[in-house]
């Protein structure tokens, strides 16, 4: 059975700077009958396992470390021997919300996740957060842009650890590039296609100075 990709909403709150704001997340299941891995483990483990129903989670993979998108990791893990991967460099952000539990495996550009028999494509997309990635998987035509790339602009760089030219420079070079009919599966909020995003960037720019 080919690969496909499931959709959870979780809500809870993201934290960071002293302030706290309600959130709903889009949790990524990929997979098929038997093994999945999922994407951005936010807010309720309980709901993400009902999601799984009995499956092998392979793995846990973050976007990024900000709290709304690994409060769930390592209750998920534990519960399904699951690894948990992220890239190093947002290492300082998550231990800012699990001080005590190390993710399991680093995430690198370049590197491939295999579930299913489907690739998923890792791309180093920092701004939002310094270990910021993407997830391409081409066979699906789709992106996991996690809090890069949403439907209308980048994500926000008001906060700590973040950078707006980063940010642009990561979803010019490293997303926009990718087929325009790719849909990018976002962290919050209604999917969108790269041909969708590609004709605002110089308005991003200009709105971001």
């Amino acid at each position: 059975m080919a690969a496909r990709v499931e959709h959870l909403v979780t809500s809870g709150t993201f934290s960071l700077d002293g302030g706290t704001w309600e959130v709903e997340n889009n949790v990524w299941i990929v997979g098929d009958g038997a093994e999945a891995v999922v994407i951005d483990a936010a807010h309720d483990p309980d709901a993400i396992l009902a999601a799984l129903d009995g499956r092998t989670l392979r793995a846990v993979v973050c976007t990024h470390a900000h709290d709304d998108h690994i409060g769930a990791a390592p209750a998920l893990a534990a519960a399904t021997g699951a690894r948990i991967l992220l890239h190093p460099d947002d290492l300082p952000l998550w231990k800012l919300t699990h001080p005590d539990h190390h993710p399991d495996g680093e995430l690198a550009d370049g590197q491939t996740l295999t579930i299913a028999g489907t690739d998923l494509t890792v791309l180093h997309t920092p701004g939002h957060a310094p270990g910021a990635v993407s997830l391409h998987a081409p066979d699906l035509g789709t992106v996991f842009t996690g809090d890069t790339l949403f439907a209308g602009g980048p994500g926000a760089t008001g906060r700590s650890f973040s950078h707006f030219p980063t940010i642009i420079d990561s979803i010019r070079d490293r997303l926009l590039t990718l087929p325009p009919e790719t849909v990018v599966r976002t962290g919050h909020g209604e999917s969108t296609t790269i041909g969708a995003e590609a004709p605002h960037l110089e308005e991003w720019i200009r709105r971001g100075h």
